[in-house]
């Protein structure tokens, strides 16, 4: 359901964090009667109320009481709201329409739209899209064309572009990291829609690999002839969807394309871009700041999506040149008595950790554990035993994940397995056992929920206590 006048229009938000607060102010802004319904208490949530005290908006906290829904023409939930909720299951059978922050951003925004997802990768991605897009910008020749152009970085990550929307004009463009949850309610599609990968993640959320596939789909279901679409071709999950292309279709890979694809390929040490007859030699290798093969793919994705939103060359080397990173991302901490650590708290599945161990090449401590997402860790703990030296367990998964190394009946593991506690233990016992030269990567493969507000506070937390061994 599209709304295009506010006016009056009763919604109930579920979820005070980032996408509820910006949703609960632009909503107001615009004329409608808001409800904030959050399960945490008053005192917990009495800074975000300070925040929103102009907005004249009403509180409903410690629960979401099925009532709310007899005054509600819309709900809205933010983006870790489980669709499971009795909640939202009542309004789906009262047929109370459902939507969320992205949705609305995309009925009202007025300029090009960027939208990546995928399970791994789309934050680094959509970072970087967003620094080659404000080079871009800034390029004297773009900007005399485009008269002042600008390029705006959210949704998933920083800020949410609800924030922004109202300021956009129609020669800007719109850059935004998509997750599943959002992707779930959303009816209008990007004008370029990447999906990176499709590998288990967020079971706990979306129950079957098919469910949270086509979660991520939806990306392209609402595209038209003249949008672009940018799908992985190493990834399965990714290229299986080429099917649902309704525009143009490009493509990024490790290994040259077959022919007829148009994209960016990795060959001999070189990233190079091809369209129809056109063949672009781009950056060599090590010219990329970022360690291991799946950033690889990252600044080839980048490339592909820049490409076709037309950004110029030399904007987009000059931003693949000066990246160094996004933080908590094979983020490097620190080096003490000659051990290097490593903060991969975003590696929230196994298959994220996975990624983060065939970066590193030197003898690996890995911090493996947090909350569990009903992943499968076989693929993991088979790589660990090829590459770990030593495994400290840590938080709710560590039984699951110690269960699963004993499961595999290695006739001799080439890794110890230590557990602990929590996360400042697993630390604590990594200084102790590792030795010069080794790398201590924390790369949990669960979520942080067990012990921490998100996979930031986590990686922030683990910098802090790694910063003050002594």
């Amino acid at each position: 359901m599209t709304m295009k006048n506010w006016n009056g229009k009763r919604v109930l938000i579920l979820g005070a964090a980032r996408q509820g607060l910006a949703l609960a102010r632009w909503l107001s802004i615009h004329g409608a009667q808001v409800t904030l319904s959050d399960m945490r208490s008053e005192d917990e949530l009495r800074v975000a109320r300070e925040s929103l005290a102009e907005f004249g908006i009403t509180w409903a906290l410690g629960g979401h009481p099925l009532e709310l829904l007899d005054s509600t023409d819309m709900l809205c939930l933010s983006g870790g709201v489980p669709l499971t909720l009795p909640i939202v299951a009542d309004a789906v059978s009262r047929g109370i329409p459902l939507s969320n922050d992205s949705q609305i951003f995309m009925e009202v925004v007025p300029c090009k739209t960027i939208g990546i997802t995928g399970s791994a990768g789309k934050t680094t991605t959509t970072t970087l899209v967003g620094n080659m897009a404000k080079l871009a910008y800034q390029k004297e020749e773009v900007r005399a064309q485009n008269m002042q152009s600008s390029a705006y970085v959210g949704g998933n990550i920083g800020d949410p572009l609800l924030n922004y929307v109202d300021k956009m004009k129609a020669n800007d463009i719109a850059i935004m990291e998509l997750s599943s949850f959002q992707l779930d309610q959303m009816t209008i599609s990007p004008n370029i829609a990447a999906i990176l990968n499709i590998t288990p993640n967020h079971l706990d959320r979306h129950s079957t690999m098919e469910a949270y596939t086509a979660a991520k789909a939806r990306i392209l279901e609402f595209q038209s002839k003249d949008d672009t679409a940018v799908l992985g071709y190493d990834d399965k999950g990714a290229w299986n969807l080429r099917n649902k292309v309704n525009g143009k279709l490009f493509t990024f890979s490790m290994n040259d394309l077959d022919k007829g694809l148009d994209g960016a390929y990795f060959q001999e040490g070189l990233l190079h871009l091809r369209d129809g007859n056109k063949n672009s030699p781009l950056i060599s290798r090590e010219k990329i700041q970022l360690r291991g093969d799946h950033n690889v793919q990252n600044v080839l994705a980048s490339f592909t999506i820049g490409h076709a939103a037309g950004f110029p060359l030399d904007a987009m080397f000059e931003a693949v040149e000066e990246f160094r990173g996004v933080p908590h991302r094979l983020e490097f901490v620190r080096e003490w008595n000659g051990v290097r650590w490593y903060n991969n708290s975003i590696a929230t599945a196994p298959e994220r950790t996975i990624a983060g161990i065939r970066s590193f090449d030197e003898p690996i401590v890995l911090l493996l554990g947090g909350r569990d997402k009903d992943l499968p860790w076989e693929d993991l703990i088979a790589l660990a035993n090829e590459r770990v030296d030593h495994m400290i367990l840590f938080g709710e998964a560590a039984e699951k994940i110690q269960k699963t190394v004993a499961g595999f009946g290695f006739g001799k593991m080439r890794f110890s397995v230590a557990r602990v506690n929590g996360l400042q233990e697993a630390v604590r016992k990594a200084a102790e056992i590792a030795k010069s030269g080794d790398v201590v990567l924390f790369s949990p493969g669960g979520t942080s929920f067990d012990e921490f507000n998100d996979f930031a506070d986590r990686g922030e937390r683990f910098t802090t206590w790694v910063h003050e061994l002594s």
